[in-house]
C-alpha cells in the first residue's frame, strides 16, 4: 500500500482573513482569485493531486459559498467508489455552542471523521498560501525517520520572521523550541540574518494528533491554535517533532522554493506581480506539475483598434479568456476573465478580477479591482492617494482596492 493511501489530508480553510479585507468581505481567503485564473486554494489542492493524495477534507467556516462553488466546479475530479474524495466539511458545532475557535479546535471538532478514515498519518495544510511542494517526499521523510510529528520549515529574513512561528532545531533536525510570532525570534546559527520559520504544513501520526488536540481541548486558557499552543506544549515531551526543509528534497517538482503567505493586501499584490517578472520565482510552467483550476467557457483574449484607429498595446501583462483590449494600454498587469478595457484607457501595475469594465480614457495605477466593477470613462484611480482614501481601501504600501460591485456616483 502506498504512503498516500494511508494519509488523510486536512486543509484548514475557515479563517476570516481580516488582513486581506475587502477582498475577503464576501469570500473566504482561500477563494480569493490569484494570478488571473486561479483561486488561492488551487495551489494546495494541486500539490495534493500531484503528490498522489486522494483523500482530502477541507474544513470551511467563514463565507464559504464562493469556495464551495469553486470546489464543485473545478475539483469534482475524484472517484468516491475507490475511496477518493475532496470533501468540504462545514463547521457543525460538534462539541458545544461555539464555532471553530482555533486551528487545533477545528481538528478536534472533526476528530470522529479522522478516526473513521483509519489513516496512519494526517497531513494538515493551510488553504491560503502560494507555493508548489511534493508532499509525498515530506511523508517519506516523516516515516523513514520514525517521527511523531514533522513540520515543514524554511529560512526567512529576520524582519519577516516576526510574523511566523519560528523553530530551533538540534543537529538531528529535531525541533527543541517553538516561538510563535515573537518580536525577537532566534536566528539560524550559520545564517544570523535569518530564522527558521514554520510554513503551517504538518504531518502527524494520527494517534499523536488526536491525543494532543484532546488534551488541548481541556485547557480553558488555550487559544486552541497549533502555533500558539499545540507545538509549544509538545516541546520537552516524549513526542518527537522534526523539521523538514522546504525545497531541500528533489522529488518531482522543480525546486523554486517559493512560498508566500498572502495574508495582507501588499503581500497579495506582490505575489501576483512576482508572476510578471522576466523569470518568475515560482514555476507555473512545469508540465507535470501544473496548477489546476476551474476554467469557464470564454472566447480567446483579443486586442482590437478603437473606432478612431488607435491600436493600443500590451506590455508584460497576463490576459485571460474573454478579455478585450480596445485601443488601450495595459502594462505590468494581470487581467482575469471577461475584462474589457476601452479606448485610450491605461491600466498599469494593476490586478483586475472577472468582469471588470474600464471606461474610455480611464487611468488605473497599482490597483486591485474586484469582480464586476465598471470604472467610468475618464476616472483616475491610483494617482491621488488622499482622494483614493475617501472612496476606497488603500493599503500601507499604497495599493488601491476597489470593492466587488462598487458603484461609482454618476
Amino acid at each position: 500500500m502506498e504512503i498516500s493511501d494511508k494519509t488523510l489530508t486536512v486543509i484548514l480553510a475557515g479563517g476570516v482573513g481580516s488582513r486581506l479585507h475587502p477582498l475577503t468581505s464576501e469570500r473566504a481567503k482561500p477563494a480569493v482569485p490569484f494570478g488571473g485564473i486561479y483561486r488561492i486554494i488551487d495551489f494546495a489542492l494541486s500539490n495534493c493531486l500531484h503528490s498522489g493524495l486522494r483523500q482530502i477534507m477541507i474544513l470551511t467556516q467563514y463565507k464559504s459559498h464562493s469556495l464551495n462553488k469553486h470546489l464543485r466546479d473545478g475539483w469534482s475530479i475524484f472517484n468516491p467508489e475507490i475511496d477518493e474524495f475532496i470533501t468540504a466539511i462545514p463547521a457543525q458545532k460538534q462539541t458545544g455552542e461555539d464555532w471553530y475557535v482555533g486551528t487545533a479546535d477545528a481538528i478536534y471538532q472533526n476528530r470522529f471523521l479522522i478516526q473513521r478514515s483509519e489513516a496512519k498519518q494526517v497531513l494538515i495544510l493551510a488553504g491560503d498560501h502560494i507555493y508548489r511542494m511534493d508532499y509525498a517526499e515530506m511523508l517519506k521523510d516523516h516515516i523513514n525517520k520514525k517521527r511523531d510529528v514533522t513540520v515543514a520549515c524554511m529560512p526567512v529574513p529576520l524582519e519577516e520572521a516576526k510574523s511566523f512561528g519560528v523553530v530551533e532545531v538540534d543537529e538531528g533536525s529535531l525541533i527543541r523550541r517553538f516561538h510563535e510570532k515573537e518580536a525577537h525570534p532566534p536566528t539560524i546559527p550559520d545564517k544570523p540574518e535569518h530564522a527558521l520559520a514554520s510554513m503551517g504544513i504538518y504531518v502527524f501520526n494520527t494517534e499523536t494528533l488526536l491525543d494532543v488536540v484532546q488534551k488541548d481541548h481541556g485547557v480553558s486558557s488555550s487559544a486552541h491554535d497549533f502555533g500558539k499552543n499545540i507545538f509549544p506544549s509538545m516541546m520537552g515531551s516524549n513526542i518527537t517533532v522534526g523539521a523538514y526543509p522546504f525545497g531541500g528534497k528533489s522529488g518531482r517538482v522543480t525546486q523554486d522554493a517559493y512560498w508566500r503567505d498572502v495574508g495582507t493586501i501588499d503581500a497579495y499584490y506582490q505575489a501576483n506581480m512576482d508572476l510578471l517578472k522576466p523569470m518568475p520565482p515560482i514555476n507555473l510552467y512545469q508540465k507535470d506539475w501544473l496548477i489546476r483550476t476551474y476554467h469557464g467557457q470564454f472566447p480567446s483574449a483579443r486586442m482590437v483598434p478603437s473606432k478612431t484607429g488607435e491600436v493600443g498595446f500590451v506590455e508584460n501583462a497576463s490576459l485571460a479568456g474573454g478579455d478585450v483590449i480596445i485601443g488601450a494600454r495595459v502594462i505590468r498587469s494581470i487581467l482575469s476573465h471577461n475584462v474589457r478595457v476601452e479606448a485610450h484607457a491605461l491600466v498599469e501595475g494593476s490586478i483586475l478580477f472577472d468582469g471588470v469594465r474600464v471606461g474610455a480614457g480611464a487611468r488605473l495605477r497599482r490597483c486591485i479591482v474586484d469582480k464586476r466593477v465598471t470604472i467610468p470613462p475618464g476616472a483616475n484611480i491610483g494617482w491621488n492617494r488622499n482622494l483614493d482614501k475617501l472612496r476606497f481601501t488603500v493599503s500601507e504600501g499604497g495599493i488601491v482596492v476597489v470593492t466587488k460591485g462598487y458603484q461609482f456616483p454618476n
